[in-house]
């Protein structure tokens, strides 16, 4: 069996595009803090979801994985609600092709 090295984001390797990509990982790495929150404290869900002001089935959604139901903003306020810090870095990328214009 061969190994091929990934990139840094997984979501790249399975084929989205950059942008959608860059989207899922932000989501992802969101749900994955609001997940270990909850274990850590080891709060139920209902009490999860009144500390992030949401209904305890989307607490269920999140903790499930549910990547898709949940969008940057809301992840935001629930981590925000939930007393922890979101914080960006914004780096140089890999450099973009340039278009060719036909004529």
């Amino acid at each position: 069996m061969r190994a091929t090295r990934g990139s840094e984001n997984v979501f790249v390797d399975c084929g989205f595009p950059p942008a959608e990509a860059e989207n899922l990982r932000i989501r992802a790495k969101m749900m994955m803090a609001l997940t270990g929150y909850i274990e850590e404290k080891k709060i139920t869900q209902s009490r999860a979801a009144r500390s992030t002001g949401v209904s305890q089935p989307r607490i269920s959604d999140l903790v499930r994985g549910e990547i898709g139901l949940f969008t940057i903003d809301t992840l935001v306020n629930m981590v925000t609600a939930a007393g922890l810090k979101v914080d960006v870095g914004i780096t140089a990328g890999r450099p973009r092709a340039k278009n060719k214009r036909v004529a």
